[in-house]
Order: C-alpha cells, then sequence, then structure tokens
C-alpha cells in the first residue's frame, strides 16, 4: 500500500473510533412536585440532612414491566398523561436505612409500595404475615360488591358500608361480613382480587376476632388497592370509584397511616386498622391505601405487630412511608419533586401520635386505649432484601 492510501485510511479509523467513543445513553430522570403535608394530629420531628448522593452500585429498585427511556414512558393506570421518568435508587441501602429507623421501636413491620403508574415496587419484609385489623373492611365492601353493585344494595347495606370504612364501625362490618357468607366469602372475593397469601380464620365474630385476625401481607394489600385503581380488576369502574371515594372520607381521627408520604395535592384514599391482642397487650396498627398525585398513582401497605402502643404503630407506619415515599420521588421526597433534584433519601420522619382507641364513629375498633408514648425496644426482626423482580 502507498504512503498516501496509509494516511487515508489511517483517518478512516481514527473517524470511526471517535464516533463509537462519542456514543452513550443519556438518562435524565426530572420528577416535579410539591412540598409535603402530614397529618395534623401527629406532630412531626426536625429532619435530619439528607445522606449522600453519590451513585449508589449493585441491585436497584424492580420494575415491572421493564423501565423505559425518557420519552416511551406508557400511559397511567389512570389514563393521565406519563409522568417523567422516576429516579432510580439502591433498594438494599433502603432496607438498611428502614431497619435501623425500626430497630429503636422493636416489634415486626412489612411493607409494599407499587407505583401503578410505572409498575415499580419495593417490599420489606416481603414475606411476613400479619393480621388485617380493620384494614380487613376494604375486602369486606369489595366482596359485597363482587356479587352486588352499589345501586342495587339496599339502604340499608349502603348505611353499614359508609359506615364500616369512613368511621370504622365495627357493628357494620358484623353484618356485611355476615351477608357475604363469613370467611368463605371473603376467602372466594380475596382469590378473585389476586391476594395469594391472605387467609380469614372461621367461626362467628366476637368483637373484631373474626375479620380482624385476617392474616395477610403488605403486598397482598396492595394487590387490592390495585383493584380498586387500576383495570386490572373485576371490579366495574363505578364501583371502584365508589369505594376509593368513602376511603377518601375517612373520619379526620382516621386519615393518619400511609397520609404521611402523600406531597401538597395528592389525593389519599386510605383504611387504617389497630387492635390490641388480649394476651399480652401488645398492638397491631395498619395503614393501607392509595396516594395519588402529581402524575403518579402509588398503592401502598404497611403492617406492625408487637407495638408496645397504638402510637409506636402509628409512628412506625409514617416514619416509615416517609422513607420510602422519599425515595420513590428522588431522595428528598416532597422537596426532591418540587426542585427537582434527586439523591439518596433524607433522614426526616416523624414520631406518631398516641391515642385512645375506643369508639370510632358507631362502633369503633373496640380496643382499651394506647399507653404510653413510642415505645423503645431493641428487636428488629430479621432483615429481608427487597427489589426482586415481582412475578404479576
Amino acid at each position: 500500500m502507498t504512503r498516501a492510501g496509509s494516511r487515508v485510511a489511517g483517518a478512516v479509523i481514527l473517524v470511526t473510533i471517535a464516533q463509537i467513543s462519542g456514543c452513550g445513553v443519556h438518562r435524565d430522570p426530572s420528577p416535579v412536585g410539591l412540598s409535603s403535608v402530614t397529618p395534623s394530629s401527629t406532630p412531626q420531628a426536625a429532619p435530619t440532612p439528607p445522606m449522600s448522593t453519590a451513585s449508589p452500585t449493585g441491585p436497584f429498585l424492580a420494575a415491572d414491566p421493564p423501565p423505559t427511556f425518557p420519552g416511551t414512558a406508557p400511559p397511567s393506570a389512570s389514563g393521565r398523561a406519563p409522568a417523567a421518568e422516576p429516579p432510580r435508587f439502591h433498594s438494599g441501602r433502603l432496607s438498611r436505612r428502614l431497619d435501623a429507623f425500626l430497630a429503636a421501636y422493636g416489634g415486626r413491620t412489612t411493607l409494599s409500595v407499587r407505583d401503578l403508574t410505572t409498575g415499580r415496587h419495593y417490599r420489606y419484609h416481603r414475606a411476613l404475615r400479619l393480621p388485617t385489623a380493620s384494614a380487613s373492611k376494604i375486602g369486606i365492601l369489595a366482596a359485597l360488591l363482587l356479587e352486588t353493585r352499589w345501586r342495587d344494595l339496599d339502604r340499608r347495606a349502603r348505611s353499614d358500608a359508609r359506615k364500616m370504612i369512613r368511621f370504622s364501625d365495627n357493628g357494620a362490618a358484623d353484618r356485611l361480613y355476615e351477608r357475604i357468607g363469613l370467611e368463605n366469602g371473603l376467602d372466594v372475593a380475596n382469590r378473585r382480587l389476586g391476594l395469594r397469601r391472605t387467609h380469614t380464620p372461621g367461626g362467628r365474630c366476637v368483637n373484631l376476632y373474626c375479620w380482624g385476625i385476617t392474616q395477610t401481607t403488605a403486598e397482598d394489600q396492595t394487590r387490592l388497592v390495585r383493584a380498586l385503581a387500576t383495570d386490572r380488576s373485576p371490579l366495574e369502574p363505578a364501583t371502584r370509584r365508589r369505594v376509593l371515594g368513602l376511603m377518601e372520607r375517612v373520619a379526620p381521627d382516621q386519615k393518619w397511616g400511609i397520609s404521611a408520604g402523600a406531597c401538597e395535592g395528592d389525593r389519599v384514599a386510605l383504611k387504617n386498622g389497630w387492635l390490641r391482642h388480649v394476651t399480652n397487650g401488645r398492638w397491631v396498627v395498619v395503614s393501607a391505601g392509595l396516594i395519588r398525585g402529581h402524575g403518579h398513582d402509588y398503592a401502598v401497605a404497611v403492617l406492625t405487630g408487637d407495638s408496645l402502643s397504638m402510637g409506636t404503630g402509628i409512628a412506625k407506619i409514617e416514619g416509615a412511608v416517609e422513607r420510602v415515599m422519599a425515595a420513590f420521588r428522588g431522595g428528598l421526597g416532597c422537596r426532591a419533586v418540587e426542585s427537582g433534584r434527586s439523591g439518596e433519601g433524607a433522614e426526616d420522619g416523624k414520631d406518631g401520635k398516641d391515642g385512645e382507641d375506643g369508639q370510632a364513629g358507631e362502633g369503633g375498633e373496640g380496643g382499651e386505649g394506647a399507653a404510653g408514648g413510642p415505645g423503645r425496644a431493641g428487636e428488629a426482626g430479621e432483615v429481608r432484601r427487597a427489589g426482586a423482580a415481582d412475578e404479576d
């Protein structure tokens, strides 16, 4: 080859290398939103500085379906325009942060958050099953409406449904539980709604010791919320709207729980539950529902067991939800959504209130009242790392 030919060939090779080295994928998650709003009945602790924003390595939050590049995101479950691609985060690191936060309170906690808009799903202590307490009332109403449409219910059944969801009336729940066929009717409905690890014991009700001691997982409870919020449901749209509407209008003193993870302008539909074990005096406290706003619908469920008081259980739920929702939104939670910044989550949880568990509405939860402030037991339980691909 001539010297001139060698120079031409070399130039071609250099240009080709430059073109290849210039290729790349630009990721620009750009969350948007407003500042945080929390229930007025629950005092808020001062936030601590955010953790490092260094890029994590290792497993990230699973996505179902797989994440898409900006500009190709699927439409949201609610039919709204798709939101910007959410930031990725390290699920193992988030689980360790929850371990550290919950260790101070003791007892057991399981959590599930599913972004119904993107399919992303985080689970903490996925295998743990705990009682539902009055969160079972969502399932009772769903079971009733699988068989009879709202407009076809008689006046008494409609009244009981409103009291059961909005005021957590146990007498109303007992009557509707009988109407759906007790535990067999609830179990059949749960299977139709996609709940896989939820079971109600047999027998007639003594206080709430029937439907209230249904054993479930946090993941099953987010499946139930998804059945109320998306078309992946045997419930017709009008029925789903009716149930969520009742959950949005729960009594003001029952708006604690997953609402701690909502930003200003978000809509929250929830059902809480609480009961005190007769044998050891420890508390089960549960919160499950839907946080909807800023282009995303989040199904959220937190179950806690063996808490020293009702207030301890509330503190665990609200602190855990704040940390997980901050990670979903880009580190600093609602502040990150507002400013467009992302990174690791800020430690800005708060303590829950301590309160009476007496008569809510006409029936209440039938508890004996919470004693003392947030407990300080040292038992954190086994940690199961979250973030595995969802099998749904």
